[in-house]
């Protein structure tokens, strides 16, 4: 089993910046993709980012494209979200997810391990 905690999140202006956080426990080796989901009330959960590791294959949502950066940190078993020009659109409980699948989904069902979540409020 892989757990997944997040921190980081927070509430921000619009225009701010914040970066999450998502350290990995258990058998991490079994995972190979490591992404990040977002589901704000009465929304569907959606993709924001995902990424290959080891590999440098990333994939974003457009909502979030040349703002919002994926990396990941081997050593650390973390994955960050680092998260710029943010707008009250992007108020949203942030889900860390990990797959053994190897190929990037923009599917939550391929994602078999998650985190519990974390809140990122952005006001006016």
């Amino acid at each position: 089993q892989v757990q997944l905690v997040e921190s980081g999140g927070g509430s921000v202006q619009a225009g701010g910046s914040l970066r999450l956080s998502c350290t990995a426990n258990g058998r991490t080796y079994i995972t190979n993709v490591w992404g990040w989901f977002r589901q704000a009330p009465g929304k569907e959960r959606e993709f924001v980012a995902a990424m290959r590791s080891p590999g440098s294959n990333k994939n974003y949502a457009e909502s979030v494209k040349d703002r919002f950066t994926i990396s990941r940190d081997d050593g650390k078993n973390t994955v960050y979200l680092e998260m710029n020009s943010l707008t009250p659109e992007d108020t949203a409980v942030y889900y860390c997810a990990a797959n053994s699948l190897g190929v990037i989904y923009a599917s939550p069902a391929r994602y078999r391990y998650w985190g519990q979540g974390t809140q990122v409020t952005v006001s006016e």
